[in-house]
């Protein structure tokens, strides 16, 4: 299947900074994109190149076949969405989306139809005369998307839009951006720094660090089998190892971590003995128990004797900090059910920290900046120990 839209070798560069770093990639018709990544990476400044904001200093953009490099914004059939939603505060809501058709100069009567419809996508026709200082910012962001969609644009661009909306409101955004693109079928690219948002409605994704991508591939990927480094820790939490490979066995290894002793992992990428290795194993793949784990779970199970150093009660789940051989990890535990009578875990105990060795993944790339990304409490930080314990 040929790509929809293609960046093809795009460098943009302001001053002495290269904001985008030849980056190809491509986007299939109907997909819902995301390009996610920290400040500064280089995401917002693709997407103005295919809103024809910017101009690349190299590179083409090709959209449906057709190179619009140069192409001014007003002749690609590419709309934007912005944080602000840039609604005109003097026009109703209808006044608002109708206004790119009374541009263009549609006939009265389409014009009429095609926000009625637009009104009823989005379930705001009982508000189609207030104006825009009178309705809630979860309104206006469907206001701003029918305006944006009403005259059927090839691709939908939407810079940040739910960063200004508060968390509940920015919950109840996503469900309704996913199932708006469902009914059109436009091809939606999305931009954000927000890992939540891009895993719970993107096809792919495209993280990008430093103006370049570092993995290009679906949600479950991106965070089940990252390439780098920066992916593993930018996606969620994760902890590193790092060490020697020592033992190939089969399709399994032994990675010797330095003053942690051996792990045993899942050797995809068919590395051989003596080869150096860095590990990620996500905490929620890592139990943290009182005693040693079963005996059905066999003897290829990683344990370790940790202390715990810190915990997090969150409600549908509790987050352990344990430190073992100078490693300190992060370990996640969700809370199936309230148990009153058994003991929970607290500070400063004895623990058993297990995991399966698949469900430990090698990278590609890892540099030490990536380690600052994970999110461990500072070393020698204990939070004070509260008067009621968390649950187990």
């Amino acid at each position: 299947m040929s790509d929809f839209l293609l960046f093809e070798q795009v460098t943009k560069r302001f001053g002495t900074l290269t904001a985008v770093d030849g980056v190809t990639l491509g986007v299939q018709k109907g997909e819902f994109f995301s390009l996610l990544g920290p400040s500064g990476c280089g995401k917002t400044t693709l997407l103005r190149m295919l809103g024809g904001f910017e101009t690349p200093d190299s590179g083409r953009i090709f959209l449906d076949g057709k190179d619009i490099t140069a192409l001014p914004p007003n002749l690609r059939r590419v709309h934007t969405i912005f944080q602000n939603y840039a609604l005109f505060p003097n026009m109703t809501v209808w006044e608002n989306i109708a206004f790119s058709l009374r541009v263009a100069r549609r006939p009265r009567e389409e014009i009429r139809r095609s926000v009625d419809a637009m009104l009823e996508l989005i379930r705001m026709a009982d508000h189609a005369h207030k104006y825009p200082a009178q309705i809630s910012g979860g309104q206006k962001q469907r206001v701003a998307i029918a305006r944006a969609l009403v005259d059927r644009p090839q691709v939908l661009l939407l810079d940040e839009p739910l960063a200004a909306l508060d968390l509940k409101l920015r919950q109840h955004m996503l469900l309704e951006l996913d199932i708006l693109h469902d009914q059109v079928g436009i091809t939606f690219v999305y931009v954000t720094h927000d890992q939540g948002e891009a895993m719970s409605l993107s096809d792919r994704i495209a993280v990008m660090n430093r103006g370049r991508i570092e993995q290009l591939d679906p949600p479950a990927k991106i965070y089940e089998a990252p390439r780098t480094g920066f992916v593993a820790a930018f996606i969620g939490d994760t902890n590193f190892f790092e060490g020697t490979v020592t033992e190939v066995d089969g399709d399994y290894c032994k990675l010797a971590a330095a003053g942690f002793g051996d792990i045993l992992c899942f050797n995809d990428k068919s590395i051989a003995a003596g080869s150096p290795v860095h590990l990620s194993v996500r905490p929620e793949k890592i139990r943290v128990t009182p005693t040693p784990p079963p005996p059905e779970k066999g003897s290829r199970i990683n344990v370790f004797r940790c202390k715990v150093t810190d915990i997090v009660y969150q409600g549908t789940y509790t987050k352990y900090w344990v430190l073992g051989g100078g490693h300190r990890i992060a370990s996640i535990k969700p809370h199936s059910r309230f148990l009153l009578d058994q003991a929970p875990i607290t500070w400063n105990d004895e623990v058993y920290c297990w995991w399966h060795p698949d469900d430990g993944y090698m990278l590609d790339q890892f540099t030490a900046a990536d380690a600052d990304l994970v999110q461990m409490p500072p070393a020698g930080y204990s939070a004070p120990k509260p008067t009621s314990p968390p649950l187990p």
